[in-house]
C-alpha cells in the first residue's frame, strides 16, 4: 500500500488536515501519515473546527515527532512550507513542499481558507500521483463546503 507523509513544523494544523482529506479520499487503498519537526502540545482547535465543517473529525488526532522510521516507509513525502520556514525536515529524502500559510494564530476565516487550498492540492496529488486512486473515483468523495 502507498503511503504518503505530510510533514510541517507542528503537525497541528496543516499536515493534520492533509492527512485526514488524504485517507478519507483513499478509503484504505493507500494511507497519509503526519508529523511534525517540533510536534506542538495539541492539534490546532481552529483546525479541528474548519474540518468539522466538512465532516471530518480530527477531534482525536495528536501532534506526532517525524521519525526515521516515519521517512523511509513513504513513498511520497509533501512538505508543508517549511521551506519558507526555514526548517526543512527531511533534506536526505526527496520531498515536495506546497508553501502552505501557516494557520496558527490566524482568525478562521484565514484558517478555511488554508483548509481548502490543503483539499485541493490533495486532489492533485490524488491525481498525478496514485492513478489507482484516482480510476476509483475518490476524488469526487472529497469532502466540499
Amino acid at each position: 500500500m502507498k503511503t504518503v507523509l505530510f510533514v510541517c513544523v507542528g503537525n497541528a494544523g496543516r499536515s493534520q488536515m492533509a492527512e485526514a482529506f488524504f485517507n478519507q479520499a483513499a478509503r484504505g487503498r493507500a494511507r497519509a501519515i503526519s508529523a511534525g519537526t517540533k510536534p506542538a502540545s495539541a492539534v490546532d482547535p481552529k483546525a479541528i473546527e474548519v474540518m468539522r465543517e466538512v465532516g471530518i473529525d480530527i477531534s482525536t488526532a495528536k501532534p506526532k515527532a517525524l521519525t526515521v522510521e516515519m521517512l523511509e516507509q513513504a513513498d511520497r513525502v509533501v512538505t508543508m512550507g517549511c521551506g519558507a520556514e526555514g526548517v526543512c525536515p527531511a533534506s536526505f529524502v526527496e520531498t515536495e513542499d506546497w508553501q502552505l500559510e501557516d494557520p496558527k494564530d490566524k482568525p478562521v476565516e484565514d484558517v478555511r481558507r488554508i483548509r481548502d487550498e490543503i483539499r485541493g492540492r490533495v486532489a492533485r496529488l490524488i491525481e498525478r500521483s496514485l492513478p489507482e486512486l484516482r480510476e476509483s473515483g475518490v476524488l469526487s468523495e472529497l469532502p466540499r463546503e
